[in-house]
């Protein structure tokens, strides 16, 4: 393997972690602004921001799989700093949108530039490492990456507040240009010209199907997209639910910042604990803790007949979190395990699955909340209990093998 040392592993995780950050702040910084820019536009609900928003997430399936594949022809810097500028490029028209339509034009421009940050970032750990290691590094990453959520909604709360919704928009543009100076600076790159694969329909194609024939990686994947469409969800819900349907008001920001640090945990124990324990324990373990909490919330509410209490509901989207960032780096590294040789596209493809799943399972459930909790929690049981299944065929598939 390429293995450039230019950088510290310190600096490598942080700058890792801030380009894959832009994703979330994308997300989670716009959150505080659905209000205005519901009256802004003359919307019925706010829920039509939401699904807006998560047309971004349409962009960024089509935006992984270009900047994947580019990627394992052109190197990672030229494919991630192409993929910035459309991200960039995207903002503008957010800022300037004059209407509801432009506005989706602009989210969806923002999600296919944000498909490098997304695919690539992951190439590049791949570049450097495997397997557990692997497993550990995004670990570590996630924990930075999770800060990002905790922060961002106060950020945009005041920034609304102050500035106007519109001036979310150029935070994510400054973003987007700090990131990619850093990044073009610093990091060296970490596909060789000697390992690049010249742009032929053939090599393509060859490379889609080494991914799409690995039935590992296409499992895990899956079974990711699967999670994350509940987890999806719960982020785009979390306003209506937290500041609405339980009256938070202005404290909305600090509860989101409080689920969040979970996530942040989960994924500094999992850094620590996937070397001795091992990956497919511990997603074992966050998919049956997703599961049976989901189901017992689940009883609670049809037996009682009315949503938890604010500390039920809070404890409950805080182990949500937590089995969530213990699985999402797990089983990014076991879809990536034995795609070393294309790790660009398999990178791409991964990513584009798990985004073509989680999108419309998250879409799904926004629709079908109604004032309660119950399709959110039954959700996150159901689908944590598909990918379960998925994840436990897979593996004794591979055990047989072996």
């Amino acid at each position: 393997m390429h293995s450039p040392t230019r950088v510290s592993d310190g600096e490598f995780i942080a700058m890792i972690a801030a380009l894959m950050a832009l994703v979330a702040l994308a997300i989670n910084m716009i959150l505080p602004a659905y209000a205005d820019m519901t009256d802004h536009f003359k919307l019925n609900t706010q829920t039509q921001v939401g699904l807006a928003v998560s047309l971004l997430y349409a962009g960024l399936a089509v935006g992984q799989v270009s900047f994947g594949v580019l990627s394992d022809m052109t190197g990672r810097k030229p494919a991630m700093n192409a993929g910035l500028g459309i991200f960039i490029f995207g903002t503008v028209i957010s800022w300037s949108a004059p209407t509801f339509p432009m506005l989706i034009v602009g989210q969806i421009v923002q999600g296919v530039g944000l498909g490098a940050p997304r695919v690539v970032t992951l190439a590049i750990v791949r570049d450097r490492y495997e397997g557990p290691r692997m497993a550990r590094v995004m670990s570590f990453i996630m924990v930075v990456f999770a800060f990002v959520p905790i922060i961002s909604p106060y950020i945009g709360q005041t920034i609304v507040a102050y500035l106007g919704w519109r001036t979310v928009f150029a935070v994510f543009a400054a973003g987007g240009v700090g990131s990619c100076i850093w990044f073009t600076i610093r990091l060296p790159e970490s596909r060789p010209v000697s390992a690049r694969s010249p742009f032929t329909w053939a090599g393509t194609l060859q490379n889609l199907g080494i991914v799409l024939t690995n039935k590992s990686a296409v499992v895990n994947a899956a079974a990711l997209g699967v999670v994350s469409g509940a987890f999806i969800a719960s982020l785009n819900l979390s306003q209506q639910i937290l500041q609405f349907q339980y009256e938070l008001g202005t404290r909305y920001p600090f509860y989101f910042a409080l689920m969040s640090l979970s996530l942040a945990a989960a994924s500094f124990i999992n850094g620590k604990a996937v070397i001795g324990i091992g990956m497919q324990r511990l997603v074992l373990f966050g998919l049956t803790g997703m599961c049976s909490l989901s189901l017992a919330l689940v009883t609670m509410i049809v037996v009682s007949q009315t949503d938890p209490a604010l500390p039920i509901l809070i404890s409950y989207l805080m182990a949500m979190m937590f089995c969530f960032g213990i699985l999402v780096s797990n089983l990014n590294a076991l879809a990536m395990r034995s795609l070393g040789a294309a790790a660009g596209t398999g990178a791409a493809l991964v990513g584009a699955l798990t985004t073509f799943v989680s999108v419309p399972l998250a879409i799904f459930v926004g629709n079908a909340y109604q004032g309660s909790i119950l399709p959110l929690s039954g959700a996150y049981g159901l689908f944590s209990l598909m990918a379960l299944c998925l994840v436990v065929i897979v593996g004794k598939e591979r055990k047989g093998v072996a």
